[in-house]
């Protein structure tokens, strides 16, 4: 749909919005957050807290030094289709997952525990996979206790990381809005669900890579002789990466000292040679698609708790990731939102 000329859609959208605040669907709480637990489809709860941030505090582009980052490659292409949905609503309704490393539990967790003395705004299954959904209203002295226990995450992790919040979904999206900000269209603030690293129930998935229309073995030799080690060398000196082929499978050893991690190596590797690239979720699927004789496929390594909690020093000190580096969950689990926001005055 973003590809498409969609003006007349886009129109009907703007149309609706002032259609329903005309109609007074909707429930204003003003000075408050909402903490919300979605259940997924393997039974854990993600926690998160709804709220917004200040566009002035975050920047996408590369080498930025502020607070708030993307964590991945923007491409300015997709942005502006978002940014001519935006700078003509009154309303935004979906928001971007934002992401802290709150190793504590410190931030979010303490509102499960309070929960039962907070207002259930909401409470309901949802279509298509989509799981359950809950939300209580946090305001007064909860709001208060929130905003505090903010204030003391963003002191302590100062002294530790440049970034302190990173933008894990959605940045095309908050990178529209702060264009649209920019050029006075909509509101300095967007809205976000913050939601820690550190949660089991949040779950990252590598995006492997296929590269189409080569000769696999021409590929496989020109990787081995630029970017990595013999195989004999010291496992210390490498990252293995796996590749499938034609009737053939086997490991590539990605020389550490050519970058930050293995995928940014072989990124700069496949956009230097101008190679044509698919992104493949699933590795089963990768193994299928692969099975080519002008493909290799390039399994890349999943996130374990341990790169997690090295997520936060490696975007302080890398930058962002290359595009494609990760998906967090399912479409089935973040494609629902409940809250919305006025963005520009009605009128």
């Amino acid at each position: 749909m973003l590809n498409k000329d969609i003006h007349d859609e886009i129109s009907r959208i703007n149309l609706t919005m002032n259609n329903y605040l005309e109609q007074k669907i909707f429930t204003e709480y003003k000075n408050s957050y909402v903490y919300v637990e979605r259940t997924l489809l393997d039974g854990s709860i993600r926690k998160g807290i709804v709220g917004v941030i200040d566009l002035e505090e975050y920047d996408y582009k590369p080498g930025s030094k502020s607070k708030i980052r993307a964590t991945e490659q923007t491409v300015s292409e997709r942005i502006p289709v978002r940014k001519e949905i935006r700078e003509n609503s009154i309303l935004e309704l979906s928001h971007v997952i934002l992401l802290c490393d709150d190793e504590r539990r410190d931030l979010i967790e303490p509102l499960k525990l309070s929960k039962h003395s907070m207002r259930k705004l909401y409470d309901f299954n949802l279509m298509q996979n989509g799981g359950n959904v809950k939300g209580w209203l946090v305001k007064g002295e909860h709001a208060r206790a929130f905003s505090t226990r903010l204030n003391l995450y963003i002191k302590r992790k100062s002294k530790e990381l440049e970034v302190l919040f990173a933008v894990g979904d959605g940045n095309h999206s908050l990178a529209a809005a702060k264009k649209c900000y920019e050029e006075g269209l909509t509101s300095r603030y967007a809205m976000v669900e913050l939601e820690n690293i550190h949660d089991e129930s949040l779950k990252f998935e590598p995006i492997h890579r296929i590269v189409k229309n080569i000769n696999p073995s021409g590929l496989l030799n020109s990787i081995r002789s630029e970017i990595c080690v013999n195989t004999w060398a010291s496992s210390k000196n490498s990252w293995p990466i796996k590749f499938y082929s034609h009737n053939k499978e086997g490991v590539v050893n990605i020389a550490k000292a050519k970058g930050a991690s293995a995928l940014i190596v072989l990124q700069n590797y496949f956009d230097e040679k101008k190679y044509e690239i698919d992104y493949i979720h699933d590795s089963e699927f990768l193994k299928e698609l692969s099975d080519n004789e002008t493909c290799v496929g390039f399994e890349l390594p999943k996130f374990d708790e341990k790169a997690k909690s090295e997520f936060f020093s490696v975007i302080s000190k890398n930058g962002v990731m290359p595009r494609k580096t990760f998906s967090m969950g399912y479409s089935t689990e973040k494609r629902y939102y409940i809250e919305a926001r006025k963005i520009k005055d009605v009128g």
